[in-house]
């Protein structure tokens, strides 16, 4: 009988273990993120320290995990989803996925930083740049507008990652500010000059190298960079655009709570410390240098301030990521 009762205790120690009723009875959100890891692994902690509520992040770049939230519907184990870059949130959003933010969660950030939907909240952004070696191009010959890098004179000197997130929500900046016609013959101009590579710090080597003039991302690559060595960065600078071209677009990051999310109180309060002073302030001292959209919180001084930045008016919700990638793959892009 003893031996019957040792066993049956096993066997109700392994289904409870299985099933997570032992540990998993205190508060928890689970949030698919398409931010940067690292970032949200130094921000998660202080929520939960603030909190109480563990954090449980499920990392992958925005259209993997927004077409994983459009796959599994409101059966999806997620609470939040976290974007880099807005066009991924708004497909979720379209998708009928997402549920209404607290006031809490979205008064802190500027109306124009998030839709007027309410059903999510940019809570970071980037601003698009050039980044340049000036033994090869001086500042004075960078071209006035991104739309510029079509024409024949920057034949070999441009790079870029079109695979990329980043790039692709310039792009839909682009088809937005320009249309669909203007924004083929751009990326059709980019082919005929540029040179194509894998990710934003591979652009930026080769810029920092002297294989390229020129190179198209957002403004932390560098920055970072510099903070950290400047051993990829040290042989280039930073051009920003100004009057609202659309070479000074500012992607921004989105988060939302899932209509579905199992914990719907947990994951409202996740999105208002992203939002809130203490989030912001955490996200403006951590390694990312991604500019904070709470007017509390702001970049070390060395990084070109929020305010001086002249970005074009897009509306964050349009911009339409199927047809950028139907544009890169007709172009040969992808």
């Amino acid at each position: 009988m003893k031996r019957s009762l040792v066993a049956l205790s096993l066997t109700v120690v392994a289904v409870l273990a299985a099933t997570g009723c032992s540990d998993d009875d205190g508060p928890k959100v689970v949030v698919y993120n398409a931010q940067h890891e690292q970032l949200l692994e130094e921000l998660a902690p202080k929520f939960e320290k603030e909190t109480g509520i563990d954090v449980e992040l499920r990392n992958g770049s925005d259209s993997e995990l927004a077409a994983q939230l459009m796959q599994e519907g409101k059966a999806s184990p997620a609470d939040v989803f976290l974007t880099e870059n807005s066009p991924a949130m708004s497909a979720v959003e379209r998708a009928g996925l997402l549920a209404p933010l607290d006031a809490k969660a979205t008064d802190p950030i500027p109306s124009q930083y998030r839709p007027e939907s309410g059903l999510w909240t940019g809570f970071v952004a980037r601003s698009t740049v050039l980044v340049y070696n000036p033994s090869l191009i001086s500042e004075a010959d960078l071209p006035a507008s991104l739309m510029d890098l079509a024409d024949p004179e920057y034949a070999g000197k441009v790079s870029f990652s079109p695979t990329g997130a980043d790039f692709q929500a310039i792009v839909a900046a682009v088809l937005d500010l320009e249309g669909e016609d203007a924004t083929r013959q751009w990326l059709e101009g980019l082919k005929a000059n540029g040179t194509t590579y894998d990710g934003n710090n591979v652009v930026l080597e080769a810029v920092n190298s002297g294989e390229s003039a020129i190179g198209i991302e957002y403004h932390y690559y560098w920055y970072r960079d510099q903070a950290e060595s400047g051993d990829n960065s040290d042989n280039s600078r930073l051009y920003f655009f100004g009057n609202q071209d659309p070479g000074a677009f500012l992607s921004i990051s989105g988060a939302g709570v899932l209509a579905g999310a199992d914990h719907p109180e947990e994951a409202q309060r996740f999105v208002e410390f992203l939002t809130g002073e203490e989030g912001q302030k955490a996200l403006a001292a951590s390694y990312a240098l991604e500019y904070p959209l709470n007017p509390v919180a702001s970049l070390p001084a060395e990084v070109k301030p929020f305010s001086e930045l002249q970005p074009p008016t897009v509306a964050i919700s349009d911009l339409d990521g199927d047809t950028v990638v139907d544009l890169l793959t007709e172009v040969g892009f992808l």
